[in-house]
């Protein structure tokens, strides 16, 4: 297993993907390929209910978990970005992302990111 140079990459490949959060952090949302780099570019949380409700996102790092975001307050019926590309950041090969929420099937997630590749 080898970091990809991102100087040199040979494709970059934009990736959407969408989830409902549930009220169990330990949720894998994207996991980056062996080889692969992810540019993680947006993590947007839509509150599709009446009332509040808190999201907590990690990264899994070589099997440690660091927190991205905790407890962040998701207004009934809003939206709020927890990363965008002004922040985003680089998920490395076989590193991954969770999430949770406070109340199950109250917050949809979309994470879009770039998957990057030097073969």
């Amino acid at each position: 297993m080898a970091i990809p140079n991102i100087v040199s990459v040979s494709s970059i490949y934009g990736t959407t993907v969408n989830s409902v959060l549930t009220t169990t952090l330990t949720t894998t949302l994207v996991t980056a390929a062996s080889d692969k780099v992810h540019k993680m570019n947006l993590i947007r949380c839509a509150n599709i209910t009446d009332n509040d409700a808190t999201v907590t996102f990690d990264q899994e790092v070589s099997g440690t978990h660091k927190i991205i975001a905790n407890e962040i307050t998701v207004p009934a019926n809003s939206v709020v970005d927890i990363i965008d590309k002004s922040n985003g950041f680089y998920l490395q090969e076989t590193d991954l992302i969770r999430g949770g929420c406070s109340a199950a099937d109250t917050v949809d997630c979309t994470i879009s990111y770039e998957i990057m590749d030097d073969a």
